[in-house]
């Protein structure tokens, strides 16, 4: 079975939270959602859950953070094509959220935008052409 990854994000409207992920192409997994949470199929392996405010906290004690305020993780997915990149981004702007809140990766070889989901929420997605990715130094160096 490959490595999958679940990443919950406390939303505070699942069915307004729900509709942008659909939009952006994600597709809600009925079988392990209900009114408090919507699972959000990315890919084969990447999954969005996203939950209610209250049932988030019957994971984890520690606040929520305010995710327009504040940075907890940094999450991107990957892209095909240049022109994927835009229009993940551009359906994720007719969709409510906010296109490009950190600026632009914009190299030969690489191509990334971001955009922000209704709750405050930030992905990137990024393109990157591996047979053109130059030669880079050692990381220690860094």
């Amino acid at each position: 079975m490959p490595k999958m990854i679940f990443v919950s994000l406390p939303v505070t409207d699942v069915k307004r939270a729900t509709a942008f992920y659909e939009a952006i192409g994600a597709v809600r997994n009925p079988q392990f959602s209900d009114v408090t949470t919507s699972c959000m199929v990315i890919s084969e392996t990447i999954f969005a859950m996203l939950t209610t405010h209250d049932k988030f906290r019957q994971f984890t004690p520690r606040p929520i953070a305010d995710a327009r305020t504040g940075s907890q993780v940094l999450l991107c997915l990957s892209a095909d094509s240049r022109d994927e990149v835009d229009d993940i981004v551009g359906k994720a702007e007719a969709a409510g959220g906010a296109a490009d809140p950190s600026p632009k990766d914009e190299f030969d070889f690489m191509y990334g935008r971001s955009f922000e989901d209704p709750d405050g929420h930030m992905w990137g997605v990024t393109w990157v052409d591996m047979a053109a990715v130059p030669a880079q130094p050692e990381m220690a160096n860094a």
